[in-house]
Order: C-alpha cells, then structure tokens, then sequence
C-alpha cells in the first residue's frame, strides 16, 4: 500500500485542521519543503499537498511552495485545493508535480473534468469528501446531495484512475478511519482508492492493507507522534 504523509497548507505554513474546519487549525511547522524533505528522508516515497487557502477561493496562494517541493525533492506528489482550470493543472505538470487532485471542479463542471482526464491521464485524480455519505464542496463548506459512492463508480466509468476518498467527521480527530467505507469503495472496478481521513494507529493501517486498499494518507497522527512513518512505511512495504 502507498503511504502518503500529508502537508496541508495554509498562508505558506504547515498545518492541520479538524473535521475541514479552519477554525480548528493547528500550526506544525513554518517550512513546507524542510518538512517535505523530512518525510523524504524518513524513507517517504509519495506525499500528498493541499493548499487550504486556494480551497476556499480558488486562487494561487501556495502554488509556488507546492512547485518548490516538487524540485527539490524525489518525492511522487499529489497535490489538491483550488485546481479548476487547464491552465493550472498544465503549471503543475510542467512543474514536475506528479498528480492533480481536483474536487470542487469535478463535481460542479464533470465535463471539464472529463477533457482534463482525456488531455492528462493518469495525471488527474479526484478528491471525494464526504459527509454523511455526501460529496462536500468548497473547501468541504458546501454538502451537496450527491451520493459519493454512486459518483465513485461515475469517475471510474469516465476514465478517472484514483480517487482520494475523505470521510470529514473522520479527519483530524484521531479516531480511527472509516474502514467499512473504503472496503465498499474497493469493490468498484478500475478505480485506484486511497484512504484519508482519522487514520491514526497502526490498527487503521493494518485494517485498510488487509484487503489491499492502494494507498492511505497520514497527516496529524505523524505530527502528534501517534504514528511512526519509519514503521508504517516498512509494514505497507512503501520504503525507498
């Protein structure tokens, strides 16, 4: 199984929230790229980035950040918030950042998600946060009445490889992920699912590499020691 320790970004620092709230926003370091290469000397070979403050608006605020990470380290990464045009997908690539995550843009315009997948492959994932089953937008402000599972199974009939399922009450709360979901979530065909969310103890890693679940994401349990990467890295069998 992939692991991805994450690095949520939010006005140039390292930070984490509860449940997608930003008004429950922890600070975890002030160098996104030292904690980048951090991970990488861990024995990190994937990283997942997002950028909260492009989330909410849309706009470039931790783009460069993002593209400094992908030059200075060897890391394959994934990066999601604010990806809603050609343009900004093609900066990214460009930029050597390995995969796009688009979320509110996949739900509110799925044909121009549709030709992002066509022009860039294995290039584009999709974010699907969920609360109470449904698909969140904007920055997971916004629940829409879209079932996620349903538009799970969508996204692969249309070509989309991976998909980064979050289950919101789950995230940021070290309680432990939902397990039940993503062994749902591994019965759809042709669709790559990785974990995110509450993953906070070896258990949850054990639980999710028992039915060969692609990948997970790791954010606040690394920064509260609640997880050694070294160990979860070597158990997943993701080790450089």
């Amino acid at each position: 199984m992939k692991i991805f320790p994450a690095i949520d970004l939010r006005g140039g620092k390292v930070v984490r929230l509860t449940e997608g709230d930003y008004d429950r926003m922890k600070t975890y370091g002030d160098s996104p790229v030292e904690t980048a290469k951090m991970f990488e000397s861990m024995g990190a070979k994937h990283l997942h980035v997002v950028d909260l403050d492009s989330a909410k608006d849309g706009g470039n605020a931790n783009t460069d950040i993002i593209c400094q990470i992908a030059k200075e380290t060897n890391l394959f990464i994934q990066t999601g918030g604010g990806i809603r045009t050609e343009e900004k997908i093609r900066h990214y690539v460009d930029a050597g950042v390995d995969r796009l995550i688009l979320g509110t843009a996949a739900i509110n315009n799925f044909p121009f998600l549709c030709d992002m997948v066509k022009k860039f492959a294995s290039h584009i994932a999709v974010g699907v946060d969920a609360k109470d089953g449904f698909v969140a937008v904007n920055g997971w402000l916004e629940v829409t009445k879209v079932n996620s599972f349903d538009f799970c199974k969508k996204l692969a009939d249309n070509g989309v490889e991976t998909v980064i399922y979050t289950d919101i009450s789950k995230d940021g709360k070290l309680s432990g992920t939902n397990v039940d979901a993503y062994r749902e979530l591994k019965k759809i065909e042709n669709l790559n699912v990785i974990a995110s969310g509450g993953i906070s103890s070896m258990d949850d890693i054990t639980a999710l590499c028992e039915f060969n679940c692609y990948g997970a994401i790791i954010g606040k349990a690394i920064y509260e020691n609640r997880i050694d990467l070294k160990e979860v890295l070597r158990y997943a069998g993701d080790e450089l």
